[in-house]
């Protein structure tokens, strides 16, 4: 597996080729913002609320979920303005199983290309 580094908090984070995190332990909301930076992103709160809602579920199931459980997730945490594929392909460019979770400093969904 190839490994790049990211920098941000004052250190050189360690990415795969794709570019989530070797180490999940490395997450921090400055290594979230760096992470999002490289995909041309800036972090809202409502990028914010949907990674912190993505981190418990992956704290809770162990996995990051693909698209579908993301969205009924989200919809159970935060109501279904917010938990709907419009609401989150409009914050995560139109990939928000896989982009969320490597915004959130989670392993890529297994079902993503």
């Amino acid at each position: 597996m190839a490994v790049s580094a990211l920098e941000a908090d004052g250190k050189a984070v360690p990415v795969d080729k794709e570019g989530f995190l070797v180490d999940l332990a490395d997450w921090s909301p400055t290594v979230a913002a760096a992470l999002a930076q490289r995909e041309g992103l800036s972090l809202t709160p409502a990028h914010e609320e949907v990674l912190t809602v993505l981190r418990q579920f992956y704290a809770q199931f162990q996995l990051s979920p693909a698209t579908r459980p993301l969205v009924k997730y989200v919809a159970a945490q935060l109501g279904p303005d917010k938990g709907n594929s419009a609401y989150l392909n409009h914050l995560f460019k139109g990939t928000p199983a896989k982009l969320a979770a490597k915004l959130a400093g989670l392993p890529k969904p297994a079902n993503c290309i």
